[in-house]
This record gives C-alpha cells, sequence and structure tokens, in this order.
C-alpha cells in the first residue's frame, strides 16, 4: 500500500475514508461551515480543507459518487480530475447539478471519491506519418455499436 500524506484545515472524521477492505476510490468529505445550494443547472467548488502529498509518479482522480449521481442527479463536473503530486492547495470539488431541484451539500456529506493511479509521461515524437492500423483515420462509431 502506497503512503499519501493528508494535512489540512480538515477535522478528525472528515479525512478520506474507504467505505469497504477492497474499496478503489475513498469518500471525500465537504468541510464547509454553511450549507451550500446548487440549483438546478448550476455548478459550485465545495471546499474539503484537505491538502494531499501524493508521491511523484501517481496521480490522484476525483470521481463522482454513483449514490449521489443516482439518487440526486449530482455529479463531478470534470470528472476524472486529475490531482498532481506537486499541487499543494486545498483540494476542491466541483459539483453539478443536473436535477429539476435544488440539492444542498452538508457539512461532512460524501461528494465525491479519491483515487490513485500511476502516471507515465510520455516523450512526444513528431512524424509525418503514423503506422496502418485496420480502424486507420475513421471516427467515432467506426468499430460499431
Amino acid at each position: 500500500m502506497q503512503k499519501i500524506i493528508i494535512f489540512g484545515d480538515y477535522e478528525a472524521g472528515k479525512e478520506p475514508l474507504y467505505g469497504s477492505d477492497l474499496a478503489s476510490g475513498a469518500d471525500i468529505k465537504a468541510n464547509i461551515s454553511e450549507d451550500i445550494q446548487i440549483g438546478p443547472g448550476e455548478s459550485v467548488m465545495v471546499p474539503t480543507g484537505i491538502r494531499l502529498q501524493i508521491p511523484e509518479g501517481y496521480e490522484g482522480q476525483i470521481r463522482p459518487r454513483s449514490g449521489l449521481a443516482l439518487k440526486h442527479s449530482v455529479t463531478v463536473l470534470n470528472s476524472p480530475g486529475t490531482i498532481d503530486s506537486d499541487y499543494r492547495g486545498e483540494l476542491k470539488i466541483i459539483l453539478i447539478n443536473h436535477a429539476k431541484s435544488t440539492y444542498t451539500v452538508h457539512s461532512n456529506d460524501r461528494i465525491a471519491q479519491l483515487v490513485f493511479s500511476p502516471v507515465i509521461q510520455a516523450e512526444f515524437i513528431q512524424k509525418k506519418e503514423l503506422t496502418a492500423s485496420d480502424r486507420g483515420r475513421n471516427g467515432f462509431g467506426s468499430t460499431g455499436i
């Protein structure tokens, strides 16, 4: 298990927590002093009070919580959001409300999941032509439905 250092202005019980022994994503909770209203079609940035120190060669990914999406049509807008290993600012979650009614975020609500993944940085090489493939330049839907 890779060690991730968390620090910030979060209260005990608001740190990321895995919901089960084999969970891939750790639940991220809102750390707010007042409720946040998200109107239909609106997006907001929700503070967590958490800052991370992610080891070099890894990234954090912010993903939606399926229950929040299914039950309330609220999801992470820039999904997955990327947290680079050199970022040290507060983790804030961009939520959007796709429902027809206002959704209220309360402090300590589980609003997203945090997943860690290895990172591979590519070396980009300019070429005049690419090797041929069966698909070629065919675009969206070219492999069938």
